[in-house]
């Protein structure tokens, strides 16, 4: 009984612990652990996949329209114009497969089938992926015996050899979970098209011109947030517009924060109340979006009147429609460290400094009172001034403020890298 009981102790314990462990960065069923994370958590940043009501389903077929819509949004031509009149007898025109799948059937990406059907809901196999690969991509070297690396080489269909020849020559492939086996005919997994979208998305420049909406800068502008920072700058080019580094922006408390209820590792969360704009009036954040920060470290006041620091890091921005943009971002401050102002710290020796003249007028009045009523002045005049000192000194030494900072209270914080906003 008691080893029953012991058991059910430790599962409940691990269950307890594993139910917030496995959601990672808003995605409900990929774990930190899970071999594709950082992939997956790319494609779903850059908006290429998406989650449905926050899951991945990892392991789920990814069918052929789906592999097509992430295709076009890494190629950038996910609003490329449909110029002609496509047919698909199991596809209608009011259907959401169709545009992608015209847009596809124009630029030959993915193809129907002869009898006019492009079966959308189908799943894809990894050789067909790699095919769609191989197309696009530009002939060049290629090892010709990398295959015989592979211990199911021998599966892998006579037209596709070349095909994997070259996939795999350019590192734009998948092979999981043996790394030494291709798996040509199995279906693909919505992990799997996640690891080879994001490898294709780090090598678009072996895509042929032909398939990719190739992005052109359309001018620089610039945002006006403070004199201070070092750079202004946002190119805005036909996909993107980029807030270089250097930028400062202004953003505002989501909550109350009090350095001595947080620790290192708190989530703290800004929003920005206005759109940011351009000085030409181009929109580059939306009102309402959420910017994501982590406590770095926090220092306690210390003796001397030195006040708390905090030190935080912004990350993310998820905007109003659900777009996520990585930021790397700190506090616009000296040593990018959040304190309490030097009118704060004035107001606190300013409190010690008439506490103490007041305790000092009563002393002064209580010893000359006594024992001559008469001489009260006196003992105003000298005991004030002494009062004052002694707590202008107390308040100069004792230790300094925590900070803290008001809801809807803003802060400029500096962008360390640029951020890049998708259009």
């Amino acid at each position: 009984m008691k080893r029953l009981l012991a058991g059910l102790l430790v599962c409940g314990m691990l269950t307890i612990n594993a139910i917030p462990a496995f959601a990672y960065n808003g995605i409900e069923d990929v774990c930190k652990t899970y071999w594709a994370q950082t992939e997956i958590e790319s494609v779903i940043n850059d908006s290429v996949m998406t989650l449905d009501n926050g899951n991945f389903y990892p392991e789920n077929k990814i069918s052929r329209v789906e592999f097509v819509k992430a295709l076009l949004k890494v190629l950038g031509n996910d609003n490329l114009e449909i110029k002609s009149n496509y047919k698909f007898s199991d596809i209608a025109k009011t259907s959401d497969a169709y545009a992608p799948v015209a847009r596809s059937q124009q630029l030959g990406l993915v193809y129907g089938y002869p009898d006019g059907s492009f079966r959308p809901e189908g799943s894809i196999l990894r050789d067909e992926a790699q095919s769609v690969i191989s197309h696009i991509t530009i002939d060049g070297t290629v090892d010709s015996n990398i295959l015989s690396k592979y211990l199911d080489s021998a599966k892998v269909p006579g037209w596709a050899k070349k095909v994997y020849r070259k996939t795999l020559s350019y590192g734009i492939y998948v092979n999981h979970p043996n790394e030494n086996e291709l798996r040509p005919t199995e279906d693909l997994t919505r992990a799997e098209a996640a690891v080879l979208l994001y490898r294709l998305r780090q090598r678009l420049d072996l895509v042929k011109n032909q398939y990719k909406n190739v992005e052109t800068i359309q001018g620089t502008e610039h945002l006006k947030v403070t004199r201070k920072a070092p750079c202004n700058e946002v190119v805005v080019t036909n996909l993107r517009n980029i807030i270089k580094e250097g930028n400062v922006l202004e953003v505002a408390y989501n909550e109350q924060f009090k350095s001595k209820l947080h620790a290192a590792g708190d989530t703290v969360t800004f929003t920005n109340p206005e759109d940011i704009r351009t000085v030409e009036g181009t929109l580059v954040i939306p009102a309402g979006s959420t910017f994501y920060g982590t406590v770095l470290d926090i220092k306690d006041p210390r003796w001397f009147n030195k006040n708390a620091r905090v030190y935080t890091q912004l990350t993310k921005i998820e905007t109003p429609d659900g777009k996520t943009i990585d930021l790397n971002a700190k506090p616009f401050y000296k040593d990018y460290a959040l304190k309490e102002g030097p009118w704060m710290t004035a107001g606190k020796v300013a409190l010690y400094t008439v506490g103490g003249a007041a305790v000092g007028t009563g002393a002064g009045v209580g010893f000359s009172f006594i024992p001559k009523p008469r001489k009260v002045g006196s003992g105003i005049a000298i005991g004030a001034p002494v009062g004052a000192s002694v707590g202008l000194i107390t308040g100069l030494v004792t230790p300094g403020l925590n900070y803290n900072a008001r809801k809807g209270e803003e802060i400029f914080v500096i962008l360390l890298d640029d951020a890049s906003v998708t259009k």
